[in-house]
C-alpha cells in the first residue's frame, strides 16, 4: 500500500502552514475552523477564557483583558484568530463559526453550550497584527495611534490620516457621508474609498463635494482643506468615541480588539507600556466590560511589565485572564490534521509493526548522550499515528526551526510555530507518498521544506555541493543529503553530529542495514571533510558556511611544529591524566621519575627511572618490538606505545586553530567573523577534551615494554594502567627494595633506636628486622675501611636511596642508628666522636646540612690497659670496690656514677639562684663541666674511657673540694644564710651603733667570714657573733621605744593644752588620744630602730596636723579667723649630728652651730618643731 493512500484526508490538499491574522478569505477561514484541533492544553485555555468572558455578558466588569503568551511554535496566533471567529460568530462556509466546534467539544457539552450562548451576544471583532498596523516611527503614543487607526478603519473611516478620518466621522454623524462620497465620485470619477489615499491631490474635488453636501461655502471648504490643523487624538477621546460607538449598538453589544504580538512590539519601551496601560484602564472603566482587549506575546505579562522604575500593577489587574501556550501538543495537531489514517492503512500498519518491532527498536537508537525523548516507536498505536514519521522527528524539527531562527541562518519569513511544522510534515510526507509501508521519512527531507526560507549563504553552500555532486567533482549525490542533515541539526543541543546519530537520522526503510549505512555515511563524511563542506571535531561533524569554509581553509594552511604537538601530548598525559612527578609504590615509597614523550624530556631530567609515552608518529613506534624491549632495559624505563593516532590529529587541529586565532586581530574583525572564530575557539577546546579522551583509550589499549619485556597490562583507566607499569619497573630496577622490612616514621623513631628504647630495631642476626639491609651497610663499611676511604652519612644515604636499593631516607637513617646502637659503627664530627645517645646524633643522621659533614666509621673496642686504668680510677673516685671489669658493665657503671654526681651538682646549682652568696659555686660548676665533658662521649666507650682517664687528677682534686661544699650545704647553709641577712641589716643601720663598739666589731667579723671563698672552718664562729649584734639591736630598740612613750606624752599634753575645757572638742580629743595609744602599740611590735624612728616622726606629724585642725575649730567657735601659722618640723638628728666632743671649746662651737641652724629655720617660719 502506498503512503499516498493511507491518509483519511488528501495529503496534497492546500493547508495554511503558517497562520496569518490578516488572512480573511472565506475558504481559509472555513479550513481553519474545520481543521482546528482542540488539544488537551487548548481545552483548558478555552475553558479559562470563556469563564472570564461570560462575566461581561451577564454583568459589568473592568477586568476585560486577556494576555495569551507562548514562544514560537505554541499556536498563540491561531488561537487568537479562532477566538475572533467564535466571538464574532459570522457565517463561514454556510454555517456559523460556533457550529464548527460542536463536534470538537462533544466531550464537554456544557462547555459548548456556554460557548454558543456567548456567541449569540452581538459582537464585533477587530483582529490585527500590531506591527503591520504600526506607523513608521514608534514613540510612546504608538499604541494609541494604532488602536485609533484600526478602530476608525473598522468604522469605515480612513485610519491612516486623522484629518480625513475626522472629516468622515463628522459627515457620518451629520448623516451626509454617503452623499459626500457620491458627490466626490461624480466629480472625480473614482470612488472615495480609493481616492482618499491621495487626499492631498484632490483639493478642488473635495471642496466641490463639501460645498454640495456639507452646507459649506467654497471659501470655507477650501480654508478647511488647506488648514494645517490635525485632529489630535488622546486616550480619553478615543475611549469616549469607542464608548459612543458601543452604546449606539444593540443592547449588550461587545467590541473585541484582538492584537497579535504586542509583547514583541513593545519590547522594553516603558513609554509604550504606560500608553497601553492607560488605554486599557480607560476602556475598562468607561465601557464596563463591553469592550475587550485580547493580546498575544512571546512572554507572559509579568516579564513584559517588569520595566525598571515604573509601576504597571494596574495593567496586570486589567489583564486578569492569562493563558500560556506551549509547543507540547504540536505532534498531536500534526497527527490529527495530516497523518490521520484510514481503517485499511491502520490495520496494515499494525501488522507491519508486529512484524518489525524489534528491528525498528534497533534502527531508531541514538548515541548514549542523546536526550531520552529522542526515541523511536514505543507502541503499536504510536506507530500507526506517526507513520511515515518517527516520534523523535516531532521534537527534533521543533528544535531545528527554533535554533535555525536563533542562529541567524533563517530569512525573515521563517516561523518557528506549529503551523510551519504542519507545512514541513505535509511536504515531507508528500515527498515519500509513492513509497510503501516499509519506508520512513529520513530527517534530511525536512531541509527541502524549509530551504526557501533560509539565508542565502546557507542555500549557496547546499547548491554548490549539489553542483559538485552532479559533476562528480569530489562528491557523490548521496553526500548532499548528509550535508543537509548536518545543517539541520547543527544548532540543536543534544543531537550531536556523530556517525551513530547520522545513521539513525538517515533511516529510510525498515530493511536498512546499519553496518552498511555506517560505512557509506563515513565515506560520505570523509569526502565532505576533504572538500571543506564539513569540519570534524573528534567524533562530531559540523556543517560549514561559506565564511566558515574560508576560515577553515586558512586554518588548514596554518603550520604547527611537531614539537608543539608532542609538548601538548605531554602536558595532557602528565599534567591531567597522570599528574605528579613521583610514583607511590605500595603506599610507602615515593619514586621520582623522568617523564618523556617520544624523544623529548618533559621538565628537568632527574635520572634513575623514566616513563616514556611513544606516539604513533614517532620513529620509535616504527622500530619494532625487539628495539622497544632493548630501549626499556637499557634506560630503566617503562615504555607505553600508544594505540592509534586520533589524539595526535585532534591536538594538531586544536593547535592550528589556536595559532590561527593568535595571528588575527580578532577585535577588529566584523561581528559575523568574530562569532565564527569564537566558535572555532570553542571547537579547539572541545578537540583538546576529545584528545584527552582518545589519549586515555590509547594508553589503556597501548603496548607496554618494561625492563626488556613486553608486559600484558589490563586496566580500566589510565592511572591503573600506568601504576601497574611503574610497579613492574620499580620491582625490576630496585631489586633490593624488600631488604627493609621494618620502617621508621620520623626523628622520634631514630631517637628511640639510639637510646635503646626500641630494642628490636637494634638486634642483629639473620632473624632480626632488616637483617639483610643491615648486612649490606656493614659489608659496605668494611670494604671502605679496608680501602681507607672516609664515608659520610650523606654518601650512605645516596647509595642506598639509588638503585638497586631505593630505600627511604628515614629508613637508611634508622639502619645507621641501629648499627650505632649495636656499637658496630660510630659517628665522627670535627674529629670528635659523637655519642649515639646524644640528641645531635639524630641531627647528624637527618639534617641535610649535617649529613655530608658527619663521617661514619667502624667502631674500635677499648684496650685492656685502658679498661684496667679506668676501673682503678673509678674505685678511688667513687669510694667503692664494686666496679665491674667487662667493657659494657664498667662503662655503664662509670656513666651511672658520674651521672649521679652531675645530678648532685645540678641540685646544688639551684641553691645559687637565690640572693644568698653561698660559697663553692665555682667548684660545683667545675664538676658540671668536667663530668659533662666525659658523659658527652658515652656513646663511644673508647672515647668515654679515654676522656675519663685523662681527667683523673682533675676529678680527684674536684672530689676533695666538692666534699667541703657538700658538707656546707648539708650542715652550715642555714647559719650562713641568717648571718648574711644580719650583716646586711647592720650595715644599713650602722649609724645606730655609735655607742655600741662591741656590736660594730662583731658585724665586721661576720662580714669578713661570709666574704671568704672557703669559709667552711669559720662558720662555727657565726652564732656567737650574731648574738653580740642582736643584743645591741635590742638595747637600741628599747631606747627608741622609751622615746616613743615620751613623744606620745608630749603630744597628748600639747593637744589637751590647746583644746582647754572646750566642751565641743571633747569628742575630737578622745579620738586623738586613741590614735596616740595606737602609735604606742605599734612601737611594741616594731623590730628595728628604723621602724621606731618612723613611728616617732609619724606621731609629731599627726600632732601638728591635729593642732592646726583644733585651732581652726576653736576660731570658728569664738567667731575669729584661725591663725595661719607656718610650723617647720625638724628631726633632731638632722641638726644634732653624731660627734665626739673632747673640750669646752668644741662644746661651745657645737652649740653655736646648732643655735644658728635653729635661728635660720625660725626666721623663715612662725615656729619650729623638734622631733
Amino acid at each position: 500500500m502506498k503512503i499516498y493512500d493511507m491518509f483519511q484526508k488528501d495529503i496534497d490538499r492546500q493547508i495554511n502552514g503558517v497562520i496569518k491574522v490578516m488572512q480573511t478569505d472565506d475558504e481559509n477561514r472555513r479550513q481553519e475552523l474545520e481543521e482546528y484541533v482542540i488539544t488537551r492544553e487548548l481545552r483548558k485555555h478555552f475553558g479559562s477564557f470563556y469563564d472570564h468572558y461570560e462575566q461581561s455578558v451577564d454583568g459589568a466588569t473592568d477586568q476585560m483583558g486577556v494576555w495569551i503568551s507562548g514562544f514560537f511554535g505554541s499556536g498563540k496566533s491561531h488561537f487568537l484568530k479562532i477566538l475572533s471567529y467564535l466571538l464574532a460568530n459570522e457565517e463561514i462556509g454556510g454555517k456559523r463559526a460556533i457550529d464548527y466546534f460542536e463536534d470538537k467539544f462533544s466531550f464537554d457539552p456544557l462547555r459548548y453550550a456556554m460557548m454558543r450562548r456567548v456567541s449569540e451576544v452581538p459582537t464585533e471583532t477587530i483582529l490585527f497584527n500590531i506591527d503591520a498596523k504600526s506607523p513608521m516611527g514608534k514613540d510612546q503614543d504608538a499604541i494609541l495611534r494604532v488602536f485609533t487607526k484600526v478602530f476608525y478603519e473598522h468604522c469605515g473611516y480612513y485610519g491612516d490620516d486623522m484629518k480625513v478620518a475626522a472629516l468622515e466621522r463628522f459627515l457620518d454623524r451629520q448623516g451626509r457621508l454617503e452623499a459626500f462620497k457620491a458627490a466626490f465620485e461624480a466629480v472625480n470619477t473614482e470612488p472615495w474609498a480609493t481616492a482618499r489615499e491621495a487626499f492631498a491631490f484632490w483639493e478642488d474635488d473635495v471642496v466641490a463635494a463639501l460645498t454640495r453636501t456639507a452646507g459649506m461655502s467654497e471659501n470655507a471648504a477650501r480654508n478647511w482643506f488647506n488648514g494645517e490643523e490635525t485632529a489630535e487624538m488622546s486616550i480619553e477621546r478615543l475611549g469616549r468615541e469607542i464608548a459612543e460607538y458601543v452604546d449606539g449598538k444593540a443592547p449588550n453589544f461587545h467590541l473585541v480588539f484582538l492584537v497579535d504580538e504586542i509583547g514583541q512590539y513593545i519590547g522594553d519601551n516603558s513609554g509604550m507600556m504606560l500608553n497601553l496601560q492607560t488605554l486599557v484602564e480607560e476602556l475598562g472603566s468607561r465601557c464596563k466590560g463591553k469592550v475587550w482587549v485580547i493580546v498575544t506575546s512571546q512572554e507572559d505579562i509579568d516579564a513584559v511589565t517588569h520595566v525598571k522604575g515604573n509601576d504597571f500593577s494596574k495593567i496586570q489587574g486589567r489583564f486578569n485572564t492569562r493563558l500560556s501556550l506551549s509547543s507540547a501538543s504540536v505532534d498531536e495537531v500534526i497527527k490529527r490534521r495530516i497523518l490521520a489514517k484510514n481503517d485499511v492503512a491502520a490495520e496494515l500498519l499494525r501488522m507491519t509493526y508486529h512484524q518489525n518491532a524489534s528491528v525498528m527498536r534497533n534502527l531508531f537508537s541514538f548515541a548514549k548522550d542523546t536526550p531520552a525523548d529522542m526515541k523511536g516507536y514505543g507502541a503499536e498505536e504510536e506507530f500507526v499515528e506517526a507513520y511515515p514519521f518517527v516520534p523523535y522527528q516531532f521534537r527534533l524539527l521543533q528544535d531545528v526551526l527554533v535554533q535555525v531562527r536563533k542562529s541567524g541562518s533563517s530569512g525573515k519569513h521563517l516561523s518557528g510555530g506549529e503551523r510551519s511544522m504542519l507545512s514541513a510534515f505535509q511536504e515531507a510526507a508528500q515527498s515519500m507518498q509513492g513509497c510503501d509501508e516499509r519506508a520512513f521519512v529520513p530527517f534530511y527531507r525536512f531541509y527541502d521544506t524549509v530551504h526557501t526560507f533560509l539565508d542565502g549563504a546557507v542555500r549557496r553552500v547546499i547548491d554548490r555541493a549539489e553542483r559538485d555532486a552532479a559533476a562528480g567533482d569530489g562528491l557523490k549525490r548521496g553526500d548532499v543529503d548528509i550535508l543537509k542533515l548536518l545543517f539541520l541539526i547543527r544548532y540543536v543541543d543534544g543531537m550531536a553530529g556523530n556517525l551513530e546519530n547520522l545513521c539513525t537520522l538517515m533511516i529510510s526503510d525498515v530493511h536498512d542495514d546499519k553496518i552498511t549505512m555506517r560505512r557509506d555515511i563515513q565515506q560520505a563524511l570523509d569526502r565532505l571533510v576533504h572538500e571543506n563542506y564539513v569540519s570534524r571535531n573528534g567524533e562530531i561533524y559540523l556543517f560549514l558556511t561559506d565564511e566558515e569554509q574560508e576560515i577553515n581553509n586558512d586554518i588548514r594552511r596554518t603550520l604547527v611544529d611537531p614539537t608543539e604537538i608532542i609538548g601538548k601530548i605531554g602536558e595532557t598525559v602528565f599534567g591531567d591524566l597522570y599528574p605528579g612527578k613521583k610514583y607511590r609504590y605500595k603506599n610507602r615509597y615515593d619514586f621520582t621519575y623522568d617523564q618523556m614523550v617520544d624523544n623529548g624530556i618533559r621538565g628537568q631530567q632527574i635520572g634513575g627511572i623514566r616513563l616514556r609515552i611513544v606516539t604513533a608518529e614517532s620513529d620509535l613506534a616504527e622500530s619494532g618490538d625487539s628495539s622497544l624491549r632493548l630501549q626499556s632495559r637499557a634506560n630503566s624505563e617503562a615504555i607505553v606505545l600508544l594505540d592509534g593516532n586520533g589524539y595526535y590529529n585532534e591536538i594538531a587541529e586544536a593547535l592550528r586553530i589556536a595559532k590561527y586565532v593568535k595571528s588575527r586581530n580578532v577585535s577588529q574583525l566584523p561581528e559575523a567573523i568574530r562569532k565564527i572564530i569564537q566558535a572555532r575557539q570553542s571547537e579547539a577546546r572541545e578537540r583538546e577534551r576529545t584528545a584527552a579522551t582518545l589519549l586515555r583509550e590509547a594508553i589503556v589499549k597501548g603496548a607496554f615494554y618494561i625492563a626488556g619485556e613486553r608486559m600484558n597490562i589490563r586496566a580500566q583507566n589510565v592511572k591503573d594502567a600506568l601504576d601497574q607499569a611503574m610497579g613492574y619497573l620499580i620491582e625490576d630496577v630496585y631489586s633490593k627494595l624488600n631488604f627493609v622490612t621494618a620502617f621508621a616514621q620520623g626523628d622520634e623513631d631514630i631517637r628511640r633506636i639510639l637510646t635503646g628504647e626500641n630494642q628490636q630495631e637494634t638486634m642483629l642476626g639473620v632473624d632480626a628486622p632488616n637483617a639483610q639491609a643491615l648486612d649490606e651497610i656493614r659489608q659496605f663499611m668494611e670494604v671502605r675501611e679496608r680501602q681507607h676511604i672516609a664515608v659520610t652519612v650523606g654518601e650512605i644515604q645516596r647509595r642506598y636511596q639509588a638503585a638497586p636499593y631505593g630505600w627511604r631516607e628515614i629508613d637508611v637513617a634508622a639502619l645507621i642508628a641501629a648499627l650505632l646502637r649495636a656499637q658496630k659503627l660510630q659517628l665522627i664530627r670535627d674529629n670528635l666522636a659523637i655519642p649515639y645517645a646524644e640528641r645531635r646524633a639524630v641531627d647528624c643522621l637527618r639534617r641535610r646540612a649535617d649529613m655530608d659533614k658527619t663521617i661514619v666509621r667502624l667502631r674500635v673496642t677499648p684496650s685492656d690497659a685502658l679498661m684496667k686504668k679506668a676501673r682503678a680510677q673509678a674505685v678511688e673516685l667513687f669510694d667503692t670496690m664494686d666496679i665491674k671489669q667487662d667493657e659494657e658493665n664498667l662503662c655503664g657503671q662509670i656513666v651511672s656514677l658520674l651521672s649521679e654526681r652531675k645530678k648532685q651538682c645540678g641540685a646544688l646549682l639551684a641553691q645559687y639562684q637565690g640572693a644568698t652568696p653561698y660559697p663553692g659555686k665555682a667548684v660545683v660548676e667545675q664538676g658540671m663541666s668536667l663530668i659533662g665533658g666525659i658523659l658527652d662521649r658515652r656513646g663511644d666507650n673508647v672515647a668515654m674511657l679515654e676522656a675519663f682517664t685523662r681527667a683523673e687528677d682533675e676529678l680527684l682534686d674536684w672530689k676533695e673540694d666538692f666534699a667541703e661544699v657538700d658538707f656546707f650545704f648539708k650542715n652550715q647553709a642555714g647559719v650562713f644564710r641568717d648571718a648574711v641577712r644580719l650583716s646586711e641589716q647592720a650595715e644599713r643601720d650602722s649609724h645606730y651603733f655609735a655607742d655600741e663598739p662591741q656590736a660594730v666589731e662583731a658585724a665586721k667579723a661576720i662580714r669578713a667570714i661570709i666574704q671568704m671563698q672557703r669559709p667552711y672552718r669559720e662558720v662555727r664562729r657565726l652564732p656567737e657573733l650574731k648574738a653580740a649584734v642582736q643584743q645591741a639591736y635590742a638595747r637600741i630598740s628599747d631606747a627608741r621605744r622609751a622615746r616613743v612613750e615620751e613623744t606620745v606624752v608630749q603630744a597628748r599634753g600639747d593637744v589637751h593644752t590647746l583644746a582647754g575645757d572646750e566642751p565641743e572638742l571633747r569628742g575630737d580629743i578622745r579620738k586623738i588620744d586613741e590614735q596616740l595609744e595606737a602609735f604606742k602599740a605599734r612601737a611594741l611590735e616594731a623590730e628595728s630602730p628604723v621602724e621606731l624612728d618612723a613611728i616617732i616622726t609619724q606621731i609629731f606629724t599627726y600632732r601638728d596636723g591635729q593642732c592646726r585642725r583644733l585651732e581652726q575649730l576653736l576660731a570658728g567657735l569664738r567667731g575669729q579667723n584661725a591663725p595661719s601659722l607656718r610650723i617647720k618640723t625638724i628631726r633632731r638628728y638632722d641638726v644634732l649630728p653624731q660627734k665626739r666632743l673632747s673640750s669646752a671649746a668644741e662644746i661651745e662651737a657645737y652649740v653655736e652651730q646648732l643655735k644658728q641652724k635653729l635661728l635660720q629655720e625660725l626666721a623663715e617660719n612662725d615656729a619650729i618643731q623638734l622631733n
